[in-house]
């Protein structure tokens, strides 16, 4: 499918960027992957490697020390890409904005296709809100799924 110059198929292959979370996102993330939840019956995998990745995942605040790295890990990504910015903090920076160590979250950055919200998101929210934007497609605006 071809939606605003970006080509999502029948598969999402995600490499995931920890930016400085406190790993309750990364918790509910991993359980997409249970029988609970089967992201990968829907055609959602996380991959080791960017050069294998449709896009990024990103969790945490976005802090100062990963901001290289963060960079480094986008371009590694082949075109077209897609960046999901997973839990308050990616997504505005949450209790850490304006801290000194941490930026405002990664969604205005590196202007994030898909902004999952809350503190952490539920599985079952991430799960639907990647089913959405496989469906859709990323029109190159920011899409936000609430609670």
């Amino acid at each position: 499918m071809e939606s605003g110059g970006r080509l999502i198929g029948r598969s999402l292959a995600l490499r995931h960027v920890d930016c400085g979370s406190c790993n309750a996102c990364e918790s509910e993330l991993a359980m997409l992957f249970s029988p609970d939840y089967d992201a990968q019956h829907s055609g959602i995998d996380m991959v080791a490697s960017p050069r294998h990745a449709d896009g990024l995942i990103v969790t945490g605040p976005g802090t100062r020390q990963m901001a290289d790295a963060l960079a480094r890990t986008l371009e590694a990504v082949g075109e077209p890409r897609l960046v999901v910015a997973l839990g308050d903090c990616a997504v505005f920076g949450h209790v850490h904005k304006g801290g000194y160590a941490a930026g405002s979250g990664i969604g205005a950055p590196l202007a994030a296709d898909l902004e999952i919200l809350g503190c952490p998101p539920a599985p079952g929210e991430i799960l639907q809100a990647l089913r959405r934007l496989m469906r859709e497609g990323a029109s190159g605006e920011r899409a936000a799924a609430t609670k």
